[in-house]
């Protein structure tokens, strides 16, 4: 069994993972452990963690959200997890293998992966037909869920609370998205999918 660090953003991600992401991770090989950065997050102090969990885990991964961190200025995602893993390895300063880190930056936030099956609102949280449907002329402007977009006005987890009051993302987050299914978030939301194709991958490295 692959032991793998998961460096969160803060107690929803590390629910995610708990509720959602494990038991599936441990069908493939792979045991996850959800580490709590608490927010913050930067480059800097990512990579930080990560270059500590490094030497009590098989592989260390990250489950942070792109639209809170602090230091992306004009960068990607994908420009964001190239600087952590360059940023790891400056710290480590040693040789490594460098496929042990995995660095993720989730496209645009958390929340944006409810937003692969909206139904799922009201089956978890009760949310009125109205609300749901508010939900699903949001998603249908956009080609996946992950391109919702992140200023203050329009992240996810600002509509979703705009639209339904009593969203709480500690409490429900992971219940919504245990309603909705991995599966069915895999299918809409690639990038995401991609990453967890890489997680399941290590269980069949070692």
């Amino acid at each position: 069994m692959i032991r793998l660090a998961i460096s969160v953003e803060g107690p929803t991600e590390e629910e995610f993972v708990k509720n959602v992401l494990a038991d599936h991770l441990r069908s493939k090989g792979v045991e996850p452990q959800p580490i709590l950065l608490n927010g913050n997050v930067t480059v800097e102090r990512l990579a930080s963690d990560i270059a500590r969990l490094i030497w009590s885990f098989n592989r260390v991964t990250s489950l942070v959200d792109f639209y809170g961190f602090r230091d992306k200025n004009t960068a990607t995602p994908e420009q964001l997890e190239q600087r952590i893993l360059e940023r790891v390895a400056r710290k480590i300063n040693r040789s490594w293998d460098q496929s042990r880190v995995i660095p993720y930056v989730q496209q645009y936030e958390f929340e944006g992966l409810l937003f692969s099956n909206v139904d799922a609102f009201a089956d978890a949280i009760d949310a009125s037909e109205e609300s749901v449907e508010e939900l699903l002329s949001i998603r249908e402007k956009f080609p996946t869920p992950e391109d919702i977009n992140d200023n203050s006005e329009t992240a996810p987890s600002k509509r979703i609370v705009k639209i339904i009051s009593q969203y709480q993302k500690v409490l429900y987050g992971s219940l919504i998205a245990m309603e909705i299914s991995l599966d069915a978030i895999r299918a809409e939301c690639p990038r995401f999918s991609d990453w967890l194709t890489r997680l399941e991958s290590l269980g069949r490295k070692d």
